[in-house]
């Protein structure tokens, strides 16, 4: 299963294996601090696409839309995730941002289908 949770927050012990989805690395925090499994900044949505974003909630369905596309070109990495899913009872997405109905996190739940947001 696979869960969504702010990296920000503090890790639980039920997170399972925490993987960061954002492209580049949360502000002010350290790695230890983090408990990040693994990094997966290729998961992330381009530069463009997320400067494009910026947040707007207006925007967020384009972004759906847009993010889904970014990942159809690149399988491989959607694959890498199911892959870490199967030995794990549980693979927590983490992200930075502070909108957490609507972020990259979230957008990604939805296209690989299964999970939930903590």
């Amino acid at each position: 299963m696979f869960a969504v949770r702010r990296v920000y927050e503090p890790a639980k012990k039920n997170d399972g294996y925490r993987v960061l989805v954002d492209r580049i690395w949360p502000r002010g925090l350290t790695k230890a601090r983090a408990h990040v499994d693994l990094w997966l900044k290729e998961v992330a949505p381009s530069t463009e696409l997320r400067k494009w974003f910026g947040h707007e909630p207006e925007k967020w369905p384009e972004f759906q839309k847009r993010y889904r596309a970014e990942l159809k070109n690149a399988p491989e990495t959607l694959a890498h995730l199911r892959t870490l899913e199967k030995g794990r009872k549980k693979v927590t997405l983490l992200y930075g941002a502070k909108n957490e109905e609507m972020n990259q996190a979230v957008a990604l739940l939805g296209i690989l289908g299964r999970g939930k947001k903590n």
